[in-house]
């Protein structure tokens, strides 16, 4: 059967370089990308997720800024980073990623910038002050305790550049915290409750510190904390470690980012306070290429995942399937033979796994480095990634996606609402953005 085509143009009516607008009234925000912080307006939706692939309605993003400028040479590893990213090529392609998102959801406020939310968090002197505390306790040896009262008497703006570049008037010493680019890991939405990330390097402490203020102190979340999932110091999680596959069925990676504890505590949590009924745990090498569950796995439709073959499909038996036990805090747990055989028995339909880098294993190795399993569903079969992962794409065409450059897309949709009528694949250009090493889905948080 033919299937019609769009006449996607490579070219955009969008402007990068103009100012981005909001214009759904409830909270005031400021736009931080520029220098000039503007005050825009902007309405927040109550966290709610049940699906990897359900229509997406808001998103918390974090465009590129100073604190991107500031990592330098010899902090690299220390900051988690593989080089130096360009951040003004690196904000314009992230900035249109989240054009992207908004045309498909069709709302102005679609995309939350956490960066707003901190400076609006940072209004409260109250919030400052739990700010300047909190982190003086998680990082004992960088002694923010000497420099307290200084730091609490620091305006909002100045305290905000402190908390993401690590810089400010005063003589101390903060390294910047790059890795806020990648908003999936500070928290993970599961039904309505909020799982806060633990952080398992020093490098992403402070990210944990200043999530956990947002949620406590500013006004989008009132009510929330009550529905929040906080774990115990000896457990560690990252949010690109859960993937909800529906309002019965969660997956968590035991990675290098995500050990056993935080495994269990979050079971034990979601069974007691949620829908949820059924945690599968994949076993992953502990290493930095696969340092997520969705650097190797991730859902582009309720019956489609791009996966990395090697540890998804040709490992056994490494998922073990948890239940809850006769009595709190105890699980029941079982291994099963694989991802899709657990997805399948406990969904009751079929999968089909597209391999990223296509049938090559040398293919498939190259783009799952460079996030071509990390692939976003803003809505049911439309799926954003880097286009820098051509054998990816060429497997998600050959499985019935349409594929189409971010700013064709755009293009074709400028004078009008996006209504789907076929599966496609977008494609972000990510040359900056990808050697970050997080794709699309470790950029946003639902």
């Amino acid at each position: 059967m033919a299937v019609r085509q769009k006449p996607y143009s490579f070219l955009s009516n969008l402007k990068l370089d103009e100012p981005r607008s909001r214009d759904k009234a409830s909270i005031i925000f400021h736009l931080t990308v520029s220098s000039v912080i503007s005050p825009v307006k902007l309405s927040v939706t109550r966290p709610f997720v049940t699906s990897e692939v359900a229509p997406l309605q808001q998103v918390v993003v974090h465009t590129p800024g100073e604190e991107m400028a500031a990592v330098s040479p010899d902090r690299l590893e220390s900051l988690l980073f593989e080089d130096i990213l360009f951040e003004d090529i690196a904000q314009r392609e992230h900035i249109l990623m989240c054009e992207v998102f908004r045309k498909i959801v069709g709302r102005p406020d679609a995309v939350v910038e956490f960066a707003d939310l901190l400076l609006e968090t940072f209004q409260i002197e109250e919030a400052r002050h739990a700010f300047v505390d909190t982190l003086a306790e998680a990082v004992p040896a960088r002694n923010y305790r000497a420099y307290a009262n200084e730091l609490k008497q620091l305006s909002p703006e100045e305290l905000h550049r402190f908390a993401l570049a690590g810089r400010s008037p005063l003589p101390v010493e903060a390294p910047p915290i790059p890795n806020v680019l990648f908003t999936r890991d500070l928290a993970a939405t599961v039904c309505d409750h909020l799982i806060l990330s633990n952080a398992a390097t020093p490098a992403r402490v402070r990210e944990g510190v200043l999530v956990r203020i947002i949620v406590r102190y500013h006004p989008s979340f009132a009510g929330v904390s009550e529905r929040t999932i906080e774990l115990p110091a000896a457990a560690t999680f990252e949010g690109g470690d859960l993937l909800v596959a529906s309002d019965k069925v969660v997956l968590i990676g035991h990675s290098e980012r995500t050990n056993y504890a935080g495994i269990s505590a979050i079971a034990e949590a979601l069974f007691a306070r949620t829908t949820i009924e059924h945690v599968l745990m994949v076993d992953l090498p502990k290493q930095r290429s696969c340092m997520h569950l969705d650097t190797v796995f991730t859902f582009a439709d309720e019956r489609t995942c791009v996966v990395f073959p090697p540890y998804i499909q040709h490992e056994r038996h490494n998922v073990v399937h948890l239940t809850p036990g006769s009595e709190p805090g105890v699980l029941q747990s079982r291994k099963l033979p694989s991802v899709q055989h657990a997805l399948e028995s406990l969904l009751d339909r079929t999968f089909t796994f597209i391999p990223c880098g296509g049938e090559d294993p040398h293919d498939q190795v190259r783009e799952q480095w460079t996030d071509g399993s990390n692939v976003f569903a803003p809505a049911p079969g439309v799926v954003v990634g880097y286009e820098r992962n051509r054998h990816t794409f060429a497997a998600l065409q050959r499985h019935g996606y349409r594929v189409v450059s971010a700013k064709g897309f755009l293009d074709y949709h400028a004078h009008s609402t996006f209504a789907q009528d076929e599966k496609l694949a977008i494609k972000l250009v990510g040359t900056e953005l990808s050697r970050g090493r997080g794709g699309p889905r470790c950029m946003t948080m639902p």
